[in-house]
């Protein structure tokens, strides 16, 4: 009981202002200082790229960078930056299984600066894109949004027979994944979904118009809930692959973003968090290993560590008032960047879930 009232000061004590974090703890100041000097390095003509041997293309990205901090911090930076990743202003581009997420980015993009004239165009644009999406990505006989989990455009993210041994190709669209679905995106939908009935009702939308979407997130949530959640076991499933078995793995953002739209309650959510595996350093993106993977050679997008993953889990963690398990992440993220034998005052793209230590993976045969 001490030590949660400890982190709830904690916790509590946070002040944030346009560029500086100030807590009791030094390694989490150092830490956000050198994640806004991150975002300014990887500013590119104005627009926020992914890290530094990446563009500024994708819409993942750059949705959960803006929803996370650069919407607060660099406001220019996120507007431009949401808005490149769109075509024309009209419909959101690059890959399209997860890029609805940008909706999300925007409705609190408006949040963080209150420009209408930017949700505005951002729910047009988010109307006109969901709508095709629903004609080009949905499978009526699930009630589910097919394609593969969010970010995960690897096939080291995938078990067999999704993973196809005879292609030689990491890309995940090669193998067999176009009708698979996972939880992570459907959930991501779900949000889109929320977030596009929020806009409506910020610009006075007929309600008529806000209340189907609100309807549809009803429908898809209790879809949801009937292929991936197993109310028993208080766990969620992975994939369901293009035969229609459903891979009980653990997914990490699938988990976390359950709980952060609200898909589960409160008292669902707690024991999720209880009950899920979590790594050395901190929760894994997709467990356990596949079998063609191990600890000596974990999969590039299995049993790993992708920091964002673990911003997301710690948040799950926050909202559902599970403090100590929210800051174990938070400390992990901290140590994960800037500990010397772990990313040396450097926000790397992947960490080995056993050593700490940057570790790009295994796919299709060869260490990234």
């Amino acid at each position: 009981m001490k030590k949660l009232i400890c982190i709830l000061l904690l916790v509590l004590s946070i002040n944030v202002f346009p560029q500086t974090l100030i807590t009791p703890d030094e390694s989490i100041n150092k830490a956000f200082k050198l994640a806004v000097s991150t975002v300014d390095k990887n500013t590119r003509d104005g627009i926020l790229a992914a890290g530094a041997d990446y563009g500024g293309e994708w819409v993942r990205d750059i949705s959960i960078n803006s929803w996370n901090g650069v919407s607060l911090l660099r406001p220019e930076v996120a507007e431009k930056s949401l808005w490149s990743v769109t075509i024309k202003r009209d419909t959101i581009g690059h890959q399209y299984w997860d890029k609805i997420i940008w909706v999300i980015g925007a409705l609190n993009h408006y949040k963080v600066t209150g420009d209408t004239a930017f949700l505005h165009q951002a729910y047009i644009c988010s109307q006109n894109t969901i709508g095709q999406l629903e004609q080009t990505a949905f499978d009526k006989n699930y009630g589910l949004f097919t394609g593969p989990s969010v970010f995960n455009d690897g096939i080291a993210g995938y078990p067999e027979p999704i993973y196809d041994s005879t292609i030689n190709s990491s890309f995940v669209l090669d193998h067999h994944a176009k009708t698979i679905k996972c939880l992570s995106t459907n959930c991501v939908y779900y949000g889109a979904y929320l977030s596009l009935y929020e806009m409506g009702k910020i610009l006075n939308i007929p309600e008529s118009i806000s209340k189907d979407y609100l309807n549809k997130a009803a429908e898809l949530k209790n879809n949801i809930l009937k292929y991936f959640y197993n109310p028993d076991e208080n766990k969620f499933k992975y994939v369901i692959d293009g035969n229609g078995k459903i891979h009980d793995y653990q997914e990490g953002l699938g988990n976390a973003f359950a709980i952060i739209f609200g898909i589960v309650d409160k008292a669902e959510a707690e024991k999720i968090i209880t009950g899920v595996h979590i790594s050395t350093f901190g929760i894994a993106s997709i467990y356990p290993d596949f079998p063609r993977y191990s600890q000596q050679q974990p999969g590039r997008h299995n049993n790993i560590v992708w920091p964002m993953v673990n911003g997301f889990w710690a948040d799950a963690c926050k909202k559902t008032g599970a403090y100590d398990k929210f800051y174990f992440e938070l400390k992990n993220l901290t140590s994960l960047a800037i500990d010397a034998d772990k990313g040396n005052n450097n926000f790397r793209e992947i960490y080995n879930p056993y050593t700490g230590k940057p570790d790009g993976g295994w796919q299709v045969g060869k260490q990234w």
